[in-house]
């Protein structure tokens, strides 16, 4: 199925010419590539103010609705500056639908993860990363040092065992996990 353009201009104290027409349609075949299929209504509104040409475009498509106001000495500027408009908001409206579809299904897949591991109890999840002997010190430091990093696992150059330092809930202060014996 493809876009069906469905467009009325009108005009108002100024005649919407074939030559007007064609230009209005022409440039709102832009559009075309933001919308897949079914009905894209457009109402165009062309008027007269002192010596301003106005071009009124609102275009409306599965109950979204999008509107631009220019006024310029010509006419043609005026519709240009319209479907730039319209064609940037189109963009930014669809990039947060993207988005938001993202988001829920990351959500979504997110809730099938704890369902399945509430259920089944599997480690679904496994990081590597280098251990390096250092004092505990120097972990505090490196930690302190990766403000989005919440615990270090290293290895004590005085016991030589490994440990770990984390970040507590007040963000100031560290705990130590030890090994015991």
């Amino acid at each position: 199925m493809k876009l069906y353009m469905n467009i009325k201009i009108t005009g108002k104290d100024l005649k919407a010419t074939d030559a007007i027409k064609d230009y209005i349609e022409k440039k709102l075949s832009r559009l075309e590539k933001y919308f897949t299929t079914d009905e894209l209504d457009v109402q165009v509104m062309i008027r007269l103010e002192r010596e301003l040409q106005i071009a009124e475009i609102s275009a409306s498509y599965k109950g979204d609705s999008y509107r631009a106001v220019t006024e310029n000495k010509d006419l043609y500027a005026s519709i240009d500056e319209d479907i730039d408009i319209l064609e940037r908001q189109v963009r930014k409206a669809k990039t947060k639908k993207e988005r938001l579809n993202k988001d829920e299904s990351l959500r979504i897949k997110e809730m099938s993860v704890e369902k399945a591991s509430e259920t089944e109890g599997e480690v679904i999840k496994t990081t590597y990363y280098e251990i390096k002997p250092m004092s505990v010190e120097d972990a505090r430091l490196e930690l302190e040092g990766k403000s989005n990093a919440t615990f270090l696992t290293f290895v004590d150059i005085d016991t030589n065992k490994v440990n770990v330092i984390y970040r507590l809930k007040d963000g100031k202060n560290f705990g130590l996990v030890e090994p015991e014996a």
